[in-house]
């Protein structure tokens, strides 16, 4: 049943009702490495109740007014409604090869109805610049995000360039209680506007689900489910759980938790571990217990608060909801999903990260606040974090493929369910989604289409090497389903905001830099990454992220040592010697172009740019622990990871890709321009600070539409 846009408003507000009468449970934010600060529920109950009922009081007024306000906008509008279908990561080079090959009759089909191309992408070409750049029509010098990973030039330290957090400084201690008396504030990291919200402005709602780099939510005319960035219950980018039994095993894993299980006889005891409880003092880590009770012929049982769920090796659990109790009556909640590995010699299980439960967030995780809540009455529980897909816990071979592959597929069918639900609720309008698997399997699996990777080891390369071609034919009959909600009055775009390839070697830019006199390390240096070996008293350049390097500026960086006037000679010093260098054993030279941000960017933000971005040849990509500012023992080392295929190489080689069922105007369309186009489309003049224009030709008027209906039917 299809359901208007002001009913399914009346249906989140409804929501929010119950959730006010639904269990005592805390607000809270959990900032990357940050506890959780936690505010009244009293207030926050109060507040979320007396703002509810002065909706639904208001609503049939305010209902009217947008009707009216809308239909008046929207007499200059081409078209009624504008889909736009985001597949992170689809390559255009294997989405033409699997075209020519008759493997994907729908996007050949959009192809002839409108127009297909490559699509220009950013400086660098991974997400957070991409899709910042695809919201808001700008370069990264207007939006501000130039990695995922940026340096605080105060402490040193890289941080998120997507979010901050401040928390309260003023606290009640109540015995052992403290209690911060105000909420956390979380400011977005990007810059400019996204186009919904200017499209909000001239009355046109959109439906924003799992666009990149869209937390913390923020406030327009319309619905949004936020993504990448969105923490989990601790306050990381996921941090997955791997439970063992055997007290002499010990693994180093850099993006999980090893944790014990103690056996007796056929009952297995372990916690989850959640949050730090910073609601009393020393309060430490919040824990709840569970319990496996093995059974035989494989007939497990995990239970956990009195519930008891089916537990079979080498299959997920259902999301189970998770509740800690801080004190005060308070209750946070979360979800993961288990998977039991081994029962022998000993028991050995795998715990995703712990998740915002999106029935009751403990953070805004969407706008309206309610919008989560929804969703999660719509189709049950759902995966929050900002990368559910838990890659890293295949990079550290807790899991393997096909249990990565399952998850992935699980996440992409919730995906679909909200997606579709929101084509259904919005007849007039945009709509936006992006889906992540496409993204997601291609970095663990393109692996298989080098029958020499590295990262290959024993496993059967005949078992895996169609994995990305079932993958993109799966795309093709996503497309196909969506073609299917077409009219003349529907305008489809689907896009990707790169391509992929596949990723031999690393190299190491901070090693690099130290080989070539620019970065010096402390004489007692331990390996550590985080900028925490570098001696800043003797370093001119450092590297962060996926590319960027920095110079050690006087004035601006904490310690820093080079004199403004210098800077210009060391930055082509160090372009010029990194083009030069070659790989020992490939005789290739990795660099294949540096970018300045002089010319690459334009804009009021350029000056927290990099001041040189490395494009790496294909085949190539920053080394892992020069991500995160570490200095490595080579420069140039093999990629043994499963995570061996990746887009962060030179933007030229890795373009997106754009498919429209119209035709379009510009023969090399550039991501800044879909946001830019989506305002013509509807008749909203493009702001002058983007950098992106419309493409959109050959759209008929909303006028001529409808006179060519009244013919039609004469």
């Amino acid at each position: 049943m299809k359901t208007n846009h002001s009913s399914r408003s009346l249906m989140f507000w409804c929501g929010a009702l119950s959730v006010i009468f639904c269990a005592a449970r805390a607000e809270a934010y959990v900032g990357p490495g940050a506890g959780f600060a936690f505010v009244s529920t009293f207030f926050i109950f109060f507040m979320t109740f007396a703002l509810a009922f002065l909706t639904i009081l208001t609503w049939p007024i305010k209902w009217v007014i947008r009707v009216l306000f809308r239909s008046r906008k929207l007499k200059s509008s081409k078209v009624k409604r504008v889909l736009i279908v985001g597949l992170d990561g689809q390559d255009p080079e294997l989405t033409e090869e699997f075209m020519n090959q008759g493997l994907l009759p729908n996007f050949t089909k959009l192809k002839e109805q409108g127009a297909f191309s490559r699509l220009e992408t950013t400086l660098p070409a991974e997400s957070p610049v991409a899709w910042s750049t695809f919201q808001t029509g700008c370069n990264p010098g207007k939006h501000r995000i130039y990695d995922f990973l940026v340096p605080n030039r105060k402490v040193m330290v890289p941080e998120l360039s997507s979010s901050s957090v401040s928390t309260s400084s003023r606290t009640l201690k109540l015995g052992k209680y403290i209690i911060p008396l105000g909420k956390p504030a979380m400011t977005v990291g990007r810059k400019s506007q996204p186009f919904w919200k200017v499209l909000g402005e001239y009355g046109v709602t959109s439906t924003v689900v799992r666009v990149p780099l869209t937390f913390p939510p923020e406030k327009f005319n319309g619905i949004l489910l936020s993504a990448m960035c969105l923490p989990d219950l601790k306050g990381s980018q996921g941090t997955f759980f791997y439970y063992t039994s055997d007290p002499d095993e010990k693994r180093d894993l850099t993006s999980g938790e090893q944790l014990p299980l103690s056996r007796q006889n056929g009952t297995v005891k372990g916690a989850i571990s959640g949050p730090e409880n910073s609601l009393v003092q020393e309060g430490g880590i919040l824990e709840v217990p569970f319990e496996i009770r093995l059974g035989s012929n494989g007939n497990h049982e995990l239970i956990l608060d009195k519930d008891r769920y089916p537990l079979k090796k080498k299959e997920y659990t259902p999301w189970i909801q998770v509740t800690f109790k801080p004190g005060l009556g308070m209750k946070v909640r979360g979800v993961c999903r288990f998977m039991l590995l081994d029962t022998e010699p000993h028991v050995r299980l795998y715990m995703t990260p712990l998740q915002i439960d999106p029935e009751y967030p403990a953070l805004p995780i969407s706008y309206p606040y309610t919008y989560s809540v929804y969703l999660a009455k719509l189709q049950g529980t759902f995966a929050t974090l900002g990368v559910a897909e838990d890659t890293s816990a295949l990079n550290e071979r807790i899991i393997d493929e096909e249990a990565f592959k399952e998850q992935c597929m699980s996440i992409h069918q919730e995906r679909e369910t909200m997606f579709f639900d929101a084509i259904d609720k919005t007849p007039q309008g945009a709509v936006v989604c992006v889906f992540d698997i496409t993204d997601r399997m291609q970095h663990m699996f393109m692996r298989f289409l080098d029958e020499d990777h590295p990262a290959i080891g024993d496993l059967n390369i005949d078992e895996y090497q169609d994995e990305i071609k079932n993958l993109y034919i799966q795309m093709d009959d996503l497309v196909g389903r969506v073609m299917d909600y077409i009219d003349d009055d529907t305008i489809l775009m689907v896009m990707s905001d790169h391509g992929f390839k596949v990723f031999r070697r690393g190299f190491n830019l901070n090693t690099w830099l130290k080989d070539n006199g620019f970065l010096t390390v402390k004489e007692d240096a331990s390996g550590a990454d985080m900028l925490q070996d570098v001696d800043w008293s003797k370093t001119k350049a450092y590297a962060v992220g996926f590319g960027g390097i920095y110079l050690n500026i006087e004035g601006r960086e904490a310690k820093g040592i080079v004199k403004p006037g210098e800077a210009e000679a060391l930055k082509k010093e160090i372009a010029e010697k990194l083009l030069a260098y070659k790989d020992e054993e490939t005789g290739e030279t990795p660099v294949k172009q540096v970018y300045d941000r002089n010319e690459a960017y334009s804009g009021p933000y350029v000056q927290d740019a990099p001041e040189l971005v490395a494009g790496f040849r294909v085949g190539y990509r920053v080394a892992w622990e020069s991500v995160t500012g570490g200095v490595g023992d080579r420069v140039v080392t093999d990629n043994a990871r499963p995570w061996a295929g990746d887009h962060n190489m030179n933007p030229p080689d890795v373009p997106g890709m754009f498919f429209c069922n119209r035709p379009f105007a510009k023969e090399k369309p550039r991501i800044e321009d879909i946001g830019p186009t989506t305002l013509d489309l509807f008749g909203v003049p493009i702001p002058a600070y983007c950098d992106g224009e419309s493409i959109a030709v050959d759209i008929k008027t909303e006028k001529e539409i409808s006179e060519d209906s009244v013919e039609g039917r004469e």
